[in-house]
């Protein structure tokens, strides 16, 4: 009877231990998943090591006043925009997010770690970064395309490949070895116009742009295809072939 009483004692303690155990475990998950905050100067030191994502959610045009080095742009208040191009971002590499302030930053932060991404903001935003004399990539006097060379462009060629992207883009990075195959096998019958999406504001008006990037194509001075978004080396090659 009292070996019985002990080995129940016993098998009462270990379910104790665990469930301490499994409470403990559950509190550093939960701890591991709050949301990390560092300052600029940890925030530079973190970027530099490799396999990591840069994310500025701050307005275009914000970011053409100034941005860090090899950052992507979503705009954090535009949700179909910042929705469209996080989709391109790689949830095994940390995303490091700024804004101008950090509120923003914060808000997308929280947004992107419920959907599976390790982030870490900074601190202060932009402000601290250069409040910190951190070095800083834009040019807000950047000379915009005029509407009138654009179409002039169109005008005068048989067939035009509008290209509009920009460097920032996930999706435009991704394009890119797609429209240099385009560009070698097509030669001189295509004619290429690269829009920079971050400053050719009123050519993009002028075409109705929506997301980036976006490929149109024109013949003889008409729009006869267009797509955003990733596309297939094949599809630009129809098109072609048919005309």
């Amino acid at each position: 009877m009292k070996s019985k009483l002990i080995v129940s004692l016993f098998a009462s303690a270990l379910f104790f231990v665990a469930c301490a155990q499994n409470n403990t475990n559950q509190q550093t998950a939960k701890a591991s998943q709050q949301p990390l905050t560092i300052s600029a100067v940890q925030f530079k030191a973190a970027i530099e090591q490799p396999g990591v994502q840069v994310l500025d959610v701050r307005t275009t045009g914000e970011f053409q006043s100034g941005h860090i080095q090899n950052a992507f742009q979503a705009n954090w208040n535009d949700s179909k925009e910042f929705q469209e191009r996080i989709q391109h971002l790689d949830k095994t590499k940390t995303v490091y997010v700024y804004c101008q302030a950090g509120a923003r930053s914060a808000a997308a932060q929280n947004f992107l770690i419920e959907k599976g991404y390790n982030v870490v903001n900074l601190e202060g935003g932009m402000s601290s970064w250069k409040m910190s004399q951190l070095p800083v990539e834009g040019n807000a006097n950047a000379v915009q395309m005029r509407v009138v060379d654009f179409d002039k462009v169109v005008a005068s060629n048989k067939m035009v490949l509008v290209d509009i992207g920009a460097s920032w883009c996930p999706p435009c990075r991704k394009m890119q070895p797609i429209i240099d195959q385009i560009k070698k096998e097509q030669g001189n019958k295509i004619y290429f116009l690269a829009v920079d999406g971050g400053v050719d504001m009123d050519v993009m008006k002028h075409v109705q742009f929506e997301s980036l990037p976006t490929y149109i194509i024109y013949q003889n001075g008409k729009e006869i295809w267009r797509k955003s978004g990733i596309v297939a080396a094949d599809e630009f090659q129809k098109v072609f072939a048919a005309k």
